[in-house]
């Protein structure tokens, strides 16, 4: 007995100390809550599955909607807002949209409160028609398409929105699945069916060159199986990314609608020889879930890392001082940096820099900014400021990893060094999808690579599997039967197409490779 509790000391002491608790190996769900717990990032709301997102996680959300909007802008697009509540009838006029959603929908059915006898507040003022909350914008956007399309002249109508939505989802999780979130939802219609098409993969682009770019996250971008087409549209097309619990992450979809939503809301036009002609549409968008796919592609066991190009702050310098006299000159010294790195350019903005003067504890304070994830900390005492030097620790490393340069070397590469730890992130999440991606041929080993063997029933279930790329014939039954046994789905059909082959479920010829994956 004595031995076992030696052992079991020996083990928990041999064990690294880690700010967030438990770690990613431990239990991965919990360890996601406490990181965003950790770095301030959001909090439960008094209702059920919504959160406040507090300001160093919408800091984020600013940060990736103002990238995002001058990319839409730049390729033509314009923002407009358009009402939250939905008319019932509006919905039902596309049955496949409806049935999609369905589901998820909150409704208004009053539009008033009174009190009662015993002086409890109730609705009364029944609707005429019920209205729906906005699941997403397709139909009441559809209707002012209908009004503002009369020639072939007004096309291409190219319009995104910022705004919330709501789904009433029964499973909810900070930022990957709330009842409530943000997004933007961009709603385009065209005269022909060509343009249309080349709108979807466009945006498309759009989105994986931000995800890559800005979030260093890498992704898959592919058209989606019928089974998990957007209700209603054509064609769904994705970009998928793997998170480190080897689950994949939808981050961004776009739709060619054809001209189904057209036909519903009336969307017409006189074509140059004077026919009526309904219009060809798309909608497409991205939401705060983008933030959980950041936290999850790049954050450790002492908490959130961040890309540089979407960081709320770049830089944070911490004084080291032991009376008044050095703290008053270590002070001077830091905010002297301070306001030359403010001058350097990253991405599309200016540094972000904070010096922490708060009444806390030098060790206290680097915790506090590891568990951020903010891409460099500087730490300067009297010695530093000595050697007219900075103490220069990066994110993206190890938090004992530090290096002293020199004040106006740092400065004058600063810039250099926040892209040099984007690419870094970018690089080392890459990998790990490189190496957790396998090509399968037969059913047997897709499903001993998709069942966690367990050693011990009471622990949580491993990570087992990752991506799997399979042929795949296109069978919706049987997709649906994979997902009831595994909890496995086609992620994407890739847009690079691999060679054809054989279905290794059916043995029926297959066109091209899908991913398949466990998912958020």
């Amino acid at each position: 007995m004595h031995l076992l509790i030696f052992l079991t000391t020996v083990k928990h002491m041999n064990k690294p100390r880690t700010a967030i608790t438990p770690t990613r190996d431990e239990n991965y769900a919990e360890w996601y809550q406490q990181v965003i717990r950790a770095a301030d990032l959001a909090e439960a709301s008094p209702v059920r599955g919504c959160m406040v997102i507090k300001p160093w996680g919408y800091s984020l959300w600013e940060n990736m909607q103002r990238v995002l909007d001058e990319m839409f802008k730049a390729t033509g697009h314009q923002n407009a807002y358009f009402p939250l509540f939905i008319p019932l009838s509006f919905l039902q006029k596309e049955a496949a949209h409806v049935e999609g959603f369905a589901k998820e929908c909150a409704v208004v059915t009053h539009h008033r409160l009174e009190l009662n006898a015993e002086g409890k507040l109730i609705p009364t003022g029944e609707l005429e028609e019920p209205l729906i909350i906005r699941p997403t914008s397709e139909t009441i956007i559809g209707d002012a398409f209908s009004r503002w399309v009369q020639s072939y002249r007004d096309l291409p109508l190219l319009i995104n929105q910022w705004a919330n939505v709501v789904r009433w989802e029964m499973r909810t999780r900070m930022f990957l699945r709330t009842t409530e979130f943000l997004w933007q939802e961009g709603h385009t219609a065209h005269a022909t069916r060509a343009e249309a098409v080349e709108e979807t993969m466009k945006m498309l682009h759009v989105y994986g060159e931000f995800a890559e770019q800005w979030m260093a996250m890498p992704v898959i971008k592919g058209e989606k199986t019928a089974g998990e087409r957007f209700p209603g549209a054509e064609q769904t097309f994705c970009i998928e990314a793997m998170m480190q619990d080897r689950k994949a992450l939808q981050a961004g979809t776009s739709h060619f609608l054809g001209q189904n939503f057209a036909k519903a809301s009336g969307i017409q036009f006189l074509d140059q020889h004077g026919m009526h002609q309904h219009a060809w549409t798309t909608s497409w968008g991205v939401s705060t879930r983008l933030i959980g796919g950041m936290l999850m592609t790049h954050s450790d066991d002492d908490g959130l890392v961040l890309p540089p190009r979407l960081a709320p702050t770049h830089v944070v310098i911490i004084p080291i001082f032991r009376n008044d006299d050095e703290r008053a000159r270590v002070l001077e010294y830091c905010h002297g940096v301070a306001n030359e790195l403010r001058q350097q350019r990253f991405g599309n903005r200016n540094l972000d820099v904070i010096v922490d003067v708060r009444d806390e504890r030098g060790g206290d304070k680097v915790w506090h900014w590891i568990k951020k994830g903010v891409p460099l900390r500087i730490e300067v005492g009297p010695r530093d400021m000595e050697k007219n030097s900075l103490f220069v620790a990066r994110r993206d490393l190890a938090h004992k990893d530090k290096q002293s340069i020199e004040r106006n070397t740092f400065i004058a590469t600063v810039s250099t060094l926040l892209q040099t730890i984007q690419d870094n992130l970018f690089a080392r999440a890459n990998a790990y999808r490189k190496d957790n991606t396998k090509q399968i041929d037969s059913k047997e080993d897709f499903y001993r690579y998709f069942t966690p063997e367990r050693d011990d029933p009471n622990l949580p279930s491993p990570i087992h599997g990752g991506f799997a790329s399979t042929h795949f014939g296109g069978d919706i039954e049987l997709e649906q039967k994979i997902k009831n046994d595994l909890s496995v789905t086609v992620r994407c059909i890739p847009l690079e197409h691999t060679e054809a082959g054989t279905c290794p479920f059916t043995g029926k010829p297959s066109k091209t490779r899908v991913i398949w994956a466990k998912a958020y």
